[in-house]
């Protein structure tokens, strides 16, 4: 076995990373008006810098800004979307962790005019990261991470759509495609070689709960993934020569909890065998995330980043049991396509998880360290 050249690497990390405590306190006091925006701003910018400069110093090949400038993993993208607003409305989301259960509020959306892409989002949170990484980790492959188009979709389905605008809903898919495309397009000229799409959409729907929201709005819950995959499909159709995309597949993180469970059964079949791109972050750190059985579905040419490493809690796995769950996992598919990861990001809101710092860079480590001795130094 070899290390990769090109991403997804075999130690890889899904995005997003824990917030500085002096960041947190910041966002607070510019709340308060305390901090101007270019305040803010130049501590989020050194905060960028020293976590590039952590993950340099684990030996991972790519580098996220830990998405350290976002209050939410997919609203602060979907709200700068063209014709998409919040309401006044809240949307509930139920979440589950080791200790119980918690509800999480956020604004919902409301999609009010034609879907456009106003500007580039994301674009100089990006330009920055890339600069970071050319000056002072240039080995680094700078990551961005998006959510997948389907988000603006699952959560309200078709009653968040304005139905004067879009009569017909296959008008508001090609015109969310269409400003994907672009986003994606942009962001290629920026010098982005490697996207994520996050989606908890297509993990979400293994879940029979799930199933029956979404058929109980009136949605076809049985083929709503066969939907989505092709929407990614459309998002990402003549992408940039030399982009690499993968998607994250999550059942929800937030503050340790999780909303969906259950193996990647249901949506296997179609997914792996669809869905036009060229990895997959899969989560698999415990028995809410099922078997490596739909592993089987996955082609040749198409990697797997195996989720093994929780990000739920602090405590280190053992490396010698990540091995053997490797090994189990390429029963499905050839070692030479697996490759290793935290099963999620650290910090998928403002909030985060409930581990250290340290904690969160042990992790990341033995990411690393176990991926040199399954596949070799990279």
């Amino acid at each position: 076995m070899s290390a990769l050249t090109v991403p997804p690497f075999r130690a890889d990390h899904v995005g997003s990373l824990l917030r500085p405590t002096k960041l947190v306190e910041a966002r607070a006091q510019r709340a308060r008006g305390e901090l101007t925006p270019d305040q803010l701003r130049a501590l989020e910018d050194q905060s960028i810098r020293e976590v590039v400069a952590m993950q340099e110093g684990v030996g991972l090949q790519s580098a996220t800004d830990g998405e350290l400038r976002r209050t939410s993993w997919h609203m602060d993208f979907i709200y700068q979307l063209g014709g998409i607003t919040q309401t006044d409305e809240k949307l509930k989301v139920h979440f589950t962790n080791e200790q119980g259960e918690l509800d999480f509020e956020t604004a919902a959306l409301r999609v009010r005019d034609r879907v456009t892409l106003p500007k580039t989002i994301f674009g100089d949170a990006f330009e920055f990261l890339r600069n970071t990484v050319s000056t002072t980790t240039p080995k680094l492959t700078p990551k961005l991470t998006i959510p997948s188009p389907n988000m603006v979709h699952y959560r309200g389905g078709r009653a968040s759509i304005d139905p004067s605008v879009y009569p017909e809903l296959e008008d508001f898919w090609e015109d969310l495609a269409a400003a994907y495309k672009e986003e994606i397009r942009r962001l290629g000229e920026l010098g982005c070689t490697y996207l994520q799409l996050d989606d908890t959409s297509l993990a979400y729907l293994n879940d029979p709960h799930q199933r029956e929201m979404v058929a109980a709005r009136g949605e076809d819950a049985d083929h709503q993934h066969e939907r989505y995959i092709r929407q990614i499909n459309a998002s990402i159709a003549g992408r940039p020569e030399g982009m690499r995309v993968t998607t994250h597949m999550c059942r929800g993180n937030f503050q340790s909890s999780w909303a969906a469970e259950g193996g990647y059964d249901f949506v296997a079949e179609a997914l792996f065998s669809s869905l036009d791109v060229d990895g997959f972050f899969l989560e698999f750190d415990d028995a809410r995330s099922g078997t490596f059985a739909p592993l089987r579905f996955v082609p040749p040419g198409k990697q797997v980043v195996l989720g093994l490493v929780t990000t739920k809690r602090g405590a280190l796995e053992d490396k010698d049991a990540l091995k053997r769950r490797i090994d189990e996992a390429s029963k499905y598919v050839p070692l030479d396509q697996l490759c290793l990861s935290p099963q999620c990001g650290f910090s998928s809101t403002v909030e985060g998880n409930a581990l250290t710092y340290d904690e969160q860079v042990a992790k990341l480590r033995l990411v690393v360290e176990t991926a040199a001795d399954v596949w070799g130094a990279p």
